[in-house]
């Protein structure tokens, strides 16, 4: 059965990932002073505006308004283009005394080892596939990988006359689910005025394209599609209102995996969002490197102020010789997924995350999530378990 497959990702000058990239500044900033602080921080980008918003807690002074300039000046825009404009004020003092001791250890068990609840209720989902090396999907490795190459050239002058917005998709024919060619790939990048559209097209297709089609080459028949709306002059906030968390497909697994809606930038890692969406990534990842099986999903439920996961649930899309039940309690017993021994897991107090806002948050292997640490010991497990069969 033939069937197709698209995703997309986009460059580092996007609205959106210009949002992503200043709120996980703004988060950065906090942890350096502070690597307890509470951020939710959401950023709008609009012609000649630069709107910050959200709760922080932090015991130290951050200068907001001059990381937003730098973070500007970072991904290619002019600072003094823009208004900022800031509206910031502490959590909620609810929500932080049920996230500093969890429901458990309020419900009269001192010693409960994990205290800190949930800063959030929701379901999060890791997801795993043998198709790349990343275990990732194979269409938005590729776009992934477009966007990076575009913002390289750029940025190294390899293609003069372009901009930091851009976005790349791509479209891969499967045959009985496995990849068998390029069908499409598509590029958007805006440009100076003067720029030749021609021109544009043979450098990005012979400066980018050709290189990131290596592992798995176009064909003859492969559509190559850039800029096909015509000139792209304008472009950016000014073009384009961008927000922090409007682009958690390309954050995650390219709308080819189940998502429960809670974006990452911006958010400290007591959210579980974040967390919790990390360490359900890096379970399914262990899993399929396991060989437990070829593609693997991970849902985490979890109640805002409780410690536990409320649900844990594995699909494996009939791609294992195990029960996705037997699985599941493979996991249960690998795997802590309580949001302190997340943080302390991961380090996720000492991170920075800025980085984070592009190309994806899985496909850099330098990610503690990303790290295929427990494949011995669960591989270990289901061979002792078949022994006493």
């Amino acid at each position: 059965m033939t069937t197709f497959k698209t995703a997309e990702s986009v460059c580092e000058g996007h609205p959106d990932k210009l949002c992503d990239y200043i709120s996980d500044s703004v988060l950065d900033g906090c942890l350096a002073v502070d690597k307890y602080s509470r951020v939710a921080c959401e950023v709008m980008a609009t012609r000649g505006h630069i709107i910050i918003a959200g709760e922080i807690t932090c015991r130290g002074k951050v200068d907001i308004r001059n990381i937003a300039i730098q973070a500007l000046f970072d991904r290619g825009y002019d600072p003094s283009e823009f208004n900022i404009e800031i509206y910031v004020h502490r959590q909620s003092k609810d929500i932080a005394e049920g996230v500093d001791t969890s429901l458990e250890a309020r419900g009269g068990d001192k010693g409960y080892n994990g205290s800190l609840g949930a800063g959030d209720q929701g379901t999060v989902y890791g997801f795993a596939t043998t198709e790349t090396d990343e275990k990732l999907p194979l269409p938005l490795v590729l776009a992934h990988r477009i966007c990076e190459g575009i913002d390289d050239a750029r940025k190294l002058d390899k293609i003069t006359g372009i901009k930091s917005d851009g976005k790349a998709q791509v479209t891969i024919e499967y045959e009985n689910d496995i990849p068998k060619r390029v069908k499409s790939v598509v590029v958007s990048v805006r440009h100076d005025k003067d720029k030749s559209l021609f021109s544009l097209f043979y450098e990005i297709k012979h400066i980018v394209l050709l290189e990131v089609f290596r592992v798995f080459p176009l064909d003859r028949d492969t559509e190559i599609l850039v800029n096909p709306s015509g000139k792209f002059i304008e472009g950016g906030p000014s073009a384009d209102t961008g927000l922090t968390g409007r682009k958690i497909m390309v954050d995650t697994y390219g709308g080819l995996a189940s998502h429960g809606g809670g974006a990452f930038s911006g958010k400290d890692p007591t959210k579980v969002d974040r967390s919790g969406a990390y360490m359900a990534r890096h379970i399914a990842k262990n899993i399929v490197a396991s060989g437990l099986a070829e593609k693997c999903e991970v849902a985490v439920s979890y109640a805002i102020g409780k410690a536990e996961p409320v649900a844990v649930n594995v699909n494996t899309f009939g791609t294992s010789e195990f029960s996705d039940e037997y699985i599941c309690q493979i996991i249960k017993r690998v795997f802590d997924m309580r949001p302190g021994e997340i943080i302390r897991y991961f380090g996720l107090r000492n991170r920075r995350y800025a980085n984070t806002s592009i190309y994806g948050h899985f496909s850099c292997p330098l990610y503690p999530w990303e790290v295929l640490n427990k494949v011995g010991e669960i591989s270990e497990i289901v061979a002792n378990d078949l022994k006493e069969i």
